[in-house]
């Protein structure tokens, strides 16, 4: 979830970079399954033993927020390795989308006080938080127009850190892979995005959606048959390039945690029965927005009812 101290923070960045060009639509949440144009990633390692209390409290905000018109939706991605972390990505068309988010927020936390400070005890769960804003790469991708993120189950996340001056060896590398993927005519897609803010190193983003950990063994069915396509020179310059031009690069699996995500009905109606496991009362004849905001504040309300009774226990 986007909270408002690291929003600031990124839209006051972001004025230096307003020239960039992401499109001019004007809507506060992102339905399409597609990659968006402006990716915000939020990476939040947890203390050792709070997974449970922070998992409480992000299902709490997620339901919360479904019935609410928040600014914007993102998906909650939970490592399977590498370091215990979950993933937030958050899809933006723009910048001045962003910014919008961020008012938007505001009046959502000054409406909702309880919601503000679920937020908060959140953030004193966690050992380490790190935001980054990101750009997509078309120019990069294979078949990037082929991902429908509501599908995806698994992502497959690759960080890549270059050395200073040398993103065009990178662009080379990308080139490379994806006219051999093009010859062996391989079904996996990817998506690039190219590190905007929150880096200190020039670095790249790689995100492989998969809906089934099945995918991993076509990766490794692909490797003899890529090598082959590539050729020995090709092969030989992707080694360089890597040599030479990463200072860092790391591979890592997630899982989508669709409790404490929230996205869009359009975005949901692709899976459903995936992106709203349980049905959200409907609402009272009146069916009017305030009606929302009462559920929402309930479930809100029932979750620090339950956290009293436990401190009452505990004394």
């Amino acid at each position: 979830m986007t909270v408002i101290r690291r929003l600031a923070a990124i839209v006051l960045l972001s004025l230096a970079y307003s020239s960039i060009s992401l499109g001019q639509d004007n809507r506060t949440v992102n339905p399409t399954p597609a990659p968006p144009n402006l990716l915000l990633l939020v990476r939040q390692e947890i203390q050792y033993g709070k997974a449970n209390a922070r998992k409480k409290l992000g299902v709490a905000i997620a339901r919360a927020c479904n019935r609410l018109e928040v600014p914007n939706s993102w998906i909650d991605l939970q490592s399977l390795t590498g370091p215990r972390e979950a993933l937030f990505f958050d899809p933006f068309d723009s910048f001045e989308q962003l910014e919008q988010s961020f008012d938007g927020w505001k009046q959502i936390y000054a409406a909702h006080p309880d919601l503000a400070r679920m937020q908060e005890e959140i953030d004193s769960l966690l050992t380490s938080e790190r935001t980054i804003v990101a750009v997509r790469r078309d120019d990069l991708g294979y078949h990037a127009d082929n991902i429908d993120l509501s599908e995806t189950r698994f992502m497959r996340v690759v960080e890549v850190r270059l050395a200073p001056g040398h993103e065009s060896e990178f662009v080379e590398t990308f080139k490379i892979l994806g006219e051999a993927y093009e010859k062996i005519k391989a079904d996996s897609p990817w998506v690039v995005y190219q590190v905007n803010l929150g880096m200190q190193s020039p670095g790249f983003l790689i995100f492989m959606p998969m809906h089934a950990l099945k995918q991993n063994d076509d990766l490794l069915s692909w490797k003899e048959n890529l090598q082959e396509a590539e050729g020995e020179e090709a092969m030989k310059r992707l080694q360089e390039i890597a040599r030479e031009s990463y200072a860092t690069a790391e591979s890592n699996l997630y899982v989508v945690d669709s409790e404490m995500s929230h996205v869009s009905k359009e975005f949901a109606a692709g899976d459903p029965n995936f992106w709203t496991p349980t049905p959200v009362p409907a609402a009272k004849p009146e069916g009017t927005k305030g009606a929302a905001i009462a559920g929402a504040d309930q479930d809100i309300t029932k979750v620090n009812a339950r956290k009293t009774k436990e401190k009452t226990r505990n004394r």
